[in-house]
């Protein structure tokens, strides 16, 4: 089972990105697909999720301006991020949960990707 993270890059305050996570070798409607992410000396933090019925979650500071969505066909799931802020900065990693509802905490995060890198300048 592999996770593969991309879509990363620089980009200026203001702008957008859209990441995917690909899925090999796991069914996704088996798993709540997450979002986290580590800014440069801090701790890797939650950032949305999308369990098995469309649901979706979302931490306070990417609210209004982040949304994730799944792709079960493809085993993909995306992040689309708006009106990014140099605080988004960071590495952006996808994993998929214990169950179909499994989100929020990476203690409970059984499968992770290589993450995926986020620069936003100011």
């Amino acid at each position: 089972v592999q996770l593969q993270a991309s879509g990363g890059g620089l980009v200026q305050a203001g702008g957008s990105l859209r990441l995917s996570c690909a899925a090999s070798g796991l069914p996704f409607s088996t798993r709540a697909m997450n979002w986290f992410r580590e800014a440069p000396g801090k701790e890797r933090e939650f950032v949305s999720a999308i369990i098995w019925d469309g649901g979706t979650f979302y931490a306070d500071p990417v609210k209004g301006r982040f949304g994730i969505s799944r792709d079960n066909a493809k085993n993909t799931v995306y992040l689309q991020m708006n009106s990014l802020k140099p605080e988004d900065t960071g590495v952006y990693y996808c994993a998929g949960g214990r169950s179909r509802s499994t989100i929020g905490s990476s203690a409970y995060m059984e499968l992770w990707g290589k993450g995926t890198l986020v620069t936003v300048s100011s």
